[in-house]
C-alpha cells in the first residue's frame, strides 16, 4: 500500500513539474514568432498520433522523417529565445543593492522630474533602471559615468547637442552608471512597424532583462514605461510615480526577505 502511494505521489509530482515547465515556456515565448511555430509543431504531433492510430503508413513515414531532424530545426528556429533564456539564467546573482523606501522614492522623483521637463521641451530620452539582472554588457557599450543621480544630470545627458544624448542611460541604485549605451532592438511582430527605434530599444532591453525603461518620445513628447517586453501607459505625473513605486518598492521588499 505504501509502495503504491509512493508511485502515485511520484507520478503526480512529475506531472506538476512538467506542467510548470511547459507553462513557463509558453509564457516566455507568448507574443513572439516562435509561439506560432510551437503551435505548428503541436499540430504536426497531433497529425503524427492520428496517422499512427489509423495506420496511415505513408503519412506516418513522412512525419517520422520530419521529426528525425526536428531537434536541429527547433534549435535554429528558437535560437533567439534560447539565447535570451540562457542569458537570464546567467544574470541571476546572490547579492542585490537594497535601498530604503525613502531612497527609492527620491530616485523616482528625480527620474520623474527629468522625464516631464524633457517631455515639455520635446527632448527624447531612454532611461534604463537596473533591477536584479545585471546590465554589464550594455554598460560596456556606452560611456561610463558613475555619478550621483539627479534630474539635472539626466537632462544634461539628453540635451540634443550633448555628446552622449544618443543611446540609453543606465541607472544602478543611486547612480547614473553609463550613458550612450546600445540596447537590443525588439522584433516582436505584435507591435506596429511604425514605432521608432527608441521604442524598439526600450522593448528589446526589457525582453532580455528585468530592467525598467522610462522613455520620452522626441516626436510626440509622450512618456512611456517599458517592462517585461510591454509598455505601461503613463497618462499623468502621478501615474508615472505610482508605476515606478509598484515596480521598485515591491521588488525591493522581496529582495530584503
Amino acid at each position: 500500500m505504501t509502495f503504491n502511494f509512493f508511485i502515485i505521489s511520484k507520478g503526480i509530482f512529475e506531472i506538476l513539474v512538467l506542467w510548470g515547465v511547459f507553462y513557463q515556456i509558453l509564457v516566455f515565448i507568448e507574443g513572439t514568432r516562435s509561439f506560432q511555430v510551437l503551435k505548428g509543431i503541436i499540430i504536426l504531433i497531433i497529425a503524427f498520433l492520428i496517422s499512427k492510430y489509423f495506420g496511415l503508413d505513408t503519412l506516418n513515414w513522412l512525419l517520422t522523417r520530419i521529426f528525425a531532424i526536428s531537434i536541429v530545426a527547433v534549435l535554429i528556429i528558437f535560437q533567439q529565445e534560447l539565447r535570451t533564456g540562457l542569458a537570464r539564467l546567467g544574470q541571476q546573482h546572490l547579492f542585490n543593492i537594497a535601498l530604503e523606501e525613502g531612497e527609492i522614492m527620491a530616485i523616482i522623483d528625480e527620474i520623474t522630474s527629468a522625464a516631464y521637463k524633457m517631455s515639455k521641451n520635446k527632448i527624447g530620452c531612454l532611461i534604463a533602471i537596473e533591477r536584479e539582472d545585471k546590465l554589464k554588457t550594455y554598460i560596456e557599450s556606452g560611456v561610463f559615468i558613475d555619478g550621483k543621480i539627479s534630474g539635472e544630470l539626466i537632462q544634461s545627458i539628453f540635451m540634443p547637442q550633448a555628446p552622449l544624448h544618443d543611446g540609453g542611460l543606465i541607472i544602478r541604485a543611486e547612480n547614473v552608471i553609463a550613458a550612450s549605451c546600445l540596447f537590443p532592438l525588439s522584433d516582436n511582430p505584435n507591435f506596429s512597424k511604425i514605432i521608432g527605434t527608441r521604442h524598439r530599444a526600450a522593448l528589446g532591453l526589457t525582453e532580455q532583462t528585468d530592467a525598467v525603461v522610462v522613455m520620452v518620445s522626441e516626436e510626440t513628447s509622450e512618456i512611456s514605461v517599458a517592462v517585461d517586453g510591454r509598455f505601461i501607459p503613463v497618462v499623468s505625473r502621478e501615474r508615472l510615480i505610482n508605476t515606478l513605486k509598484n515596480l521598485f518598492l515591491v521588488n525591493n521588499t522581496k529582495t530584503k526577505k
